[in-house]
């Protein structure tokens, strides 16, 4: 039988929360009732209000910093005191763990760790070198998460492949595709524009290219993500800053192009998001968007402004290979599907459950 009751660790930055919420409520369809334990941020006003919407999550808030943040394993030690804690009082019969340096509590619950991106990973994928000696004690306890945590799960064989790569022992381990709602995302009437989405601060994202070669473009380039202050709008160019996703699923509608030259993506919520929406994908060539995307978009260099521009020319001058684009992306879009996924957690569970009661009843004999 599957759990009725999960402890989640989640943080409100990036997709890991949109990632939570929505395997969260999908898994109240399933009768599971999850709690979340939040770390870094507090939610925000918007991010309370979609949580209200989920019958089945009890939030359990906290400010702890975040294992990749600065200075922060005072807090990740008083963060790892307060989940025993919550442990003890929810009683769930699976941790699900969102991070990596947590997974190395004595917990009494099988646990399931997902990878949902590594600084070791992102570094070398931005800077083309390993990560500096400052990281040296996020290295180990990363690598002792992941060495006692009883399953690992990431979005791609490319992100399994990243860790291993960057850690010497990693537990069993599989892949499950993240999903969106169909629901949420649909095609609009397309109008000649350019939309990017995610955080412009973030080096790996590469929107500061996209922000370049607008210039170049005879199109609207419309960019969605936290850290547009930094950043001039230009006569074809707008920033919007950090909108509710509502706002985003509107512009990916009506968008002709989605556009994400990134240099390190797990997975890539957002590309998904797009290509539901109809849109025409031009991507990073790197191996996690090839391993989800090959024969539906068309890769391009990060590193090569003046080949993105070409390539997104071509595009704007060619509307059957866009509208080709776009419905190969579309069917793609279909096999990663909310439900499927939470089929694939549950069907994970079951089996740490499973193996777990195993090794009570073989501790008894």
């Amino acid at each position: 039988m599957p759990p009725k009751r999960i402890l989640m660790t989640s943080d409100t930055v990036g997709g890991v929360w949109s990632y939570s919420l929505a395997l969260a409520g999908t898994l109240a369809g399933h009768n599971v009732d999850v709690h979340l334990a939040t770390m870094g941020p507090r939610p925000s006003e918007l991010q309370q209000q979609d949580l209200k919407k989920i019958s089945n999550v009890t939030l359990h808030e906290s400010s702890y910093r975040l294992e990749w943040m600065e200075n922060p394993w005072e807090d990740v030690d008083r963060a790892g005191g307060w989940l025993l804690g919550l442990e003890k009082q929810v009683k769930p019969e699976i941790v699900h763990l969102n991070g990596y340096a947590h997974g190395v509590l004595p917990w009494a619950a099988p646990t399931c760790m997902v990878a949902h991106s590594c600084v070791l990973s992102w570094w070398e994928a931005v800077h083309r070198e390993k990560a500096p000696a400052e990281w040296t004690r996020y290295r180990a306890a990363v690598s002792a998460g992941l060495r006692n945590a009883r399953h690992l799960v990431a979005p791609t064989r490319a992100m399994l492949e990243a860790l291993a790569r960057c850690y010497p022992k990693l537990p069993a381990r599989s892949v499950i595709c993240n999903g969106v709602s169909p629901k949420l995302f649909s095609p609009g009437l397309k109008q000649p524009m350019i939309f990017a989405a995610g955080r412009l601060w973030d080096p790996a994202k590469n929107l500061e290219v996209v922000m370049q070669s607008a210039g170049d473009l005879p199109w609207r380039v419309v960019i969605a993500g936290d850290g547009a202050s930094k950043f001039a709008e230009k006569e074809n160019l707008s920033l919007l800053g950090r909108v509710p996703p509502q706002k985003v699923a509107e512009y990916m509608a009506i968008a002709s192009i989605y556009c994400f030259p990134s240099f390190y993506e797990p997975f890539g919520l957002s590309v998904l998001e797009a290509a539901l929406s109809g849109c025409a994908l031009v991507l990073g060539d790197i191996p996690s968007l090839r391993e989800l995307w090959n024969d539906a978009a068309i890769f391009v260099d990060p590193r090569d402004q003046s080949g993105l521009v070409r390539t997104l020319l071509r595009l704007i001058e060619n509307a059957n290979t866009r509208i080709q684009l776009a419905r190969s992306a579309f069917r793609r879009a279909q096999a990663f599907s909310l439900e499927k996924m939470t089929r694939a957690y549950l069907e994970l569970y079951e089996q740490l459950c499973h193996s777990s009661e195993k090794l009570v009843n073989c501790s008894r004999e």
